[in-house]
């Protein structure tokens, strides 16, 4: 316990000579560009009355204000570490969730390699085949299955979870509300292998320092996740499409017509279901699905032994090589319909949040992969003997009397397919909202054991109007085919980037390896890239619209959240100025508790500002909200609330910043919200007393030794005693008589001196806890604001014209404050605010 005891002092006496040292200001508004609050203290005496209140003023600098002291809580990690029959479970779901995309791409492949590139003997099929089975084996099982799974963060895989382990280790997030004490939050912690080596130091220091590059490594992860959408959008029209056109050449009156139409009707029954959660839908397709990759083994092994054992020789990598020399142009032409062996691959990260490494990896190397593997070369087996059946080899090639069950089956591995996409689109847009890159959603939790499991109903149904569009338009497989090898392969290449940059940057892998791993799988995808830019005219422009169309409404959001943020930076009302208001606040303090909601982290909000000079009256106990983001996945409940107290005690007004990782759901009602806040602001009550205390015992023993041994002594050293004071001494600096009078403690068993007076009987404390009762019966209210955001004047047009325009229209539409903490509003009140940027 005495460890503990003076680990704990010596945290405080760190933290203190960090509020000491001027490297750790934080932006003061004076620091940014433009207005600065306008309000100033008037007294006005009426009658033999002096009243102090709040009126506007004209230009003035803001006064720093100090950090929020952080309330510890007990750390616990972020574990996911499963039984084995919980993992097995696991990877039997990811086979309906994750798996259903790369399932299905034997519909589609071989036709539209040889769509190109004509078969003209046995070496064309070999090449292909093989060019097929490497690819599978580098990119999704070598790439994906054994490195990029593991540059997880906490458990949750796609490109944003990637950018928040980034700006986990380096500051490169343009939203400026960062804390230190982030950095304590126990998932917030990152296991680095080795020390630092310099190498990564001066990436790291690179990347804080340069605007452009954090610009960059942002729009880097915007491009990824438009082109996750794009994937969503257009995996469920080319999977569906594909299985129901089998019937063409089954029914000789099914039109082209009548497949764009039953296409359509199963695109709607699946994005209908999506409502009932990721679990249960996984639960439901499972089964099918594993029945499906157990067809296509059982199909490729009959085509194998069938036709042309020899197909075989195509793990003989040497047959690429005479595939290209043989057909030169049309053969790289083609890897734009190979590419579509690996289609889906990305879902596997994308989706990890849904499940775990561990089940992942399971289900593709004992399942999917080998099942790929036996059918793809059972159609090239079959292949070798009627090369005319090229464009519809897989219905063609499933032996007689199964046509029907295999047809029904891989109807429903289609409709499954198409799952993978829409869960990885509902991750990525909640980790985009999360870290402050998208408008604000209605988002569902569809399941109390996994988090990651989530339901958005606006964007569901614009995938699902999107897909029908699709499918509606282009009427052709070929087509769509074409469009969607680019957004594959584009996220693909973002995801090698990031991957990178963590190798270097967090994992500090030797700098040869981390060469090696953007070399090798980098060169595969611009191969593959530059082949499907070439049908940009036929079909590829679609993805390249809609990851565009994303990626300008992600940007435009976040860049329009930091302007709106530095913009309540500058408006922010001054320490001084509350001083000088007094404990009454220029008004009348009314019982009651009222929760100020604001962005700052720092600071009284200039929202509070308004409501004093608008109400005729203020709540007693006065808690300035700020619900924030940090970069961690999840933040554990006991670590959720940050504390501290604001001006000196009679003011009875407090920070709380309300922490949540980005896979936290907001899902708690607001009772159990206002619940949760005032048992953790009565915690750091009985905290701080306890902190005085202590302080108080540390200098009675310390007086008393001072008498003793500073005979003959110079006098002490002012500086060095403030390095031993509690953050919260700033506060209290006009109450030390109170201080001296403060003797709180525990029990003798928690490790106080038994001088030290229990928490029960400080009078002050049990004031203020009796205060906090009082005003909690009278109701607790929230004061929220308005906020329009404007350019200035003097802006360019291009500003104005996304900030007054296309900003204020999102903000318009997105789901507001109010919405989103689910208040009642006999308990809301609003006051409009217009931030100039």
């Amino acid at each position: 316990m005495s460890g503990m005891d003076e680990q704990d002092r010596d945290g405080i006496n760190e933290s203190s000579m960090s509020l000491l040292s001027s490297e750790s200001r934080w932006v003061d508004g004076s620091e940014i560009e433009g207005e600065s609050p306008r309000w100033f203290v008037d007294d006005d005496q009426t009658g033999h009355k002096m009243r102090r209140r709040l009126v506007r003023k004209t230009k003035r600098v803001d006064s720093f204000d100090v950090e929020a002291m952080e309330v510890p809580g007990v750390h616990k990690g972020h574990d996911k570490d499963l039984s084995l029959g919980r993992t097995l479970g696991l990877a039997f779901q990811t086979l309906g969730v994750v798996y259903g995309d790369l399932g299905t791409s034997p519909l589609y492949v071989f036709a539209s390699v040889f769509s190109e590139a004509r078969i003209k003997g046995d070496e064309d099929v070999l090449g292909a085949l093989s060019l097929v089975m490497y690819t599978i084996a580098l990119i999704p099982l070598a790439k994906y299955v054994f490195i990029v799974l593991k540059a997880n963060d906490n458990g949750e895989g796609g490109t944003f979870s990637l950018y928040s382990l980034i700006c986990r280790y380096a500051k490169v997030n343009l939203l400026p509300n960062q804390q230190p004490s982030d950095e304590k939050i126990s998932s917030f912690k990152l296991k680095l292998p080795t020390p630092e080596l310099e190498r990564s130091l001066r990436i790291k220091e690179s990347l804080e320092r340069s605007t452009k590059l954090k610009t960059l490594l942002l729009l880097l992860v915007l491009m990824g996740t438009s082109m996750v959408i794009g994937d969503g959008i257009l995996t469920p029209a080319i999977s569906v499409m594909s299985a129901v056109s089998g019937l063409q050449d089954e029914i000789s009156s099914f039109t082209e017509d009548t497949v764009v139409i039953v296409s359509i009707i199963f695109l709607v029954i699946l994005f209908s279901i999506q409502q009932f959660g990721t679990s249960k839908v996984g639960m439901t397709f499972a089964p099918a699905l594993l029945i499906w990759f157990f067809s296509l083994g059982s199909i490729g092994l009959y085509n194998i032994i069938s036709h042309d054992v020899t197909v075989l020789r195509a793990f003989n990598p040497v047959y690429i090589y005479y595939f290209f020399k043989r057909n030169t142009i049309k053969a790289w032409m083609s890897l734009g319909g190979c590419v579509l062996c690996i289609t889906g691959a990305e879902a596997m990260f994308a989706d990890l949040g849904h499940f775990s490494v561990r089940s992942i990896q399971i289900a593709f190397t004992c399942v999917v992969f080998p099942c790929l593997l036996l059918a793809y070369m059972g159609q090239a087996a079959y292949l070798m003997k009627h090369p005319s059946e090229v464009e519809k080899v897989f219905y063609a090639s499933i032996p007689d009397g199964l046509f029907w069950p295999v047809f029904v089956i891989a109807t429903i591995a289609a409709m499954i397919a198409s799952q993978a996409m829409i869960s990885a689109t509902f991750s990525c847009i909640k980790m985009s909202m999360s870290l402050g890159c998208f408008p604000r959603l209605k988002i569902i939790h569809t399941s109390r054991r996994f988090m990651g499991q989530i339901y958005i109903p606006v964007m569901n149904w614009f995938l699902m109007i999107m897909c029908v569009l699709v499918c509606a338009c282009f009427r052709s497989t070929t087509e769509i085919s074409n469009a969607y090898g680019i957004a594959e392969v584009g996220v693909m290449m973002v995801t090698t980037s990031l991957v990178t940059l963590v190798m270097v940057l967090i994992w500090q892998k030797n700098i040869f390896l981390a060469i090696c791993f953007p070399v090798l799988f980098g060169s595969i995808e611009l191969t593959y890239f530059s082949a499907v830019l070439m049908k940009v005219g036929e079909g590829g422009w679609l993805p390249l619209v809609f990851a565009t169309c994303f990626l300008i409404v992600m940007y435009i959001w976040n860049y329009g959240s930091v302007l709106k943020y530095q913009s309540e930076v500058r408006k922010k009302v001054s320490m001084d100025l509350m001083l000088e208001l007094g404990s009454n606040l220029g008004t009348i303090r009314v019982p009651g508790i009222g929760l100020v909601y604001s962005e700052l982290v720092r600071g009284v909000p200039a929202v509070f500002g308004q409501f004093l000079t608008s109400l005729p009256a203020i709540h007693s106990i006065i808690v300035f909200v700020c619900i924030k983001y940090v970069p961690v996945p999840v933040v554990p409940q006991d670590e959720r609330f940050l504390f501290r107290r604001i001006c000196p005690r009679d003011y009875n007004m407090f920070r709380c910043v309300a922490r949540y990782g980005y896979k936290d759901i907001r899902k708690e009602h607001y009772e159990a919200f206002e619940q949760l806040l005032i048992e953790s602001l009565e915690k750091f009550l009985r905290k701080e007393a306890l902190e005085l205390a202590l302080e108080n015992e540390s200098i009675n023993v310390d007086s008393e030794d001072e008498s003793v041994d500073s005979k003959g002594a110079g006098p002490s050293n002012g500086f060095t005693d403030s390095l031993r004071t509690p953050l919260m001494a700033d506060q209290r600096h006009t109450q030390s008589g109170a201080s001296s009078r403060r003797l709180s403690g525990a029990s003798t068993s928690s490790g106080l001196p038994t001088s030290v007076m229990s928490a029960d009987e400080d009078p002050s404390l049990e004031y203020d806890l009796s205060s906090l009762r009082e005003a909690k019966e009278s109701g607790v209210v929230y004061l929220v604001g308005h906020g329009d955001v404007k350019a200035r004047k003097d802006s360019w047009f291009l500003k104005k014209l996304v900030i007054n325009y296309f900003y204020a229209f999102m903000r318009a539409n997105c789901r507001a404050g109010p919405a989103n903490l689910s208040v009642p509003h006999t308990n809301l009140l609003q006051v409009s605010m217009t931030y100039t940027v």
